[in-house]
């Protein structure tokens, strides 16, 4: 199993969301990331890190609120934005970055 730092060095989008189980937006988005991982089956990667129990993730990426959304490509964070968003905003963002 490939670790969180060679997934984001890899050559495909991968769009981390950061989030926490207590958060109420967080859940809402739950689906919408489902919905845009089968959409994009395997053009690009969705990554979940719970901010609670990988602490030293969200310090190392500067996450200040969650849902954080992130996406790197080759290594590189190439986007972020924060809050619940719409799916056409998440999708237009990987995009992008095929």
């Amino acid at each position: 199993m490939a670790t969180f730092k060679e997934i984001i060095n890899g050559p495909k989008p991968v769009l981390v969301d950061f989030f926490a189980e207590w958060c109420g937006p967080c859940k809402t988005m739950a689906p919408v990331l489902s919905e845009l991982s089968s959409d994009l089956k395997d053009r690009a990667v969705i990554l979940k890190v719970d901010v609670d129990k990988n602490q030293a993730a969200s310090r190392a990426f500067n996450v200040r609120g969650v849902p954080t959304f992130v996406i790197f490509k080759d290594g590189k964070e190439v986007w972020r934005k924060s809050g619940a968003l719409p799916k056409q905003m998440l999708t237009a963002a990987i995009e992008a970055q095929l």
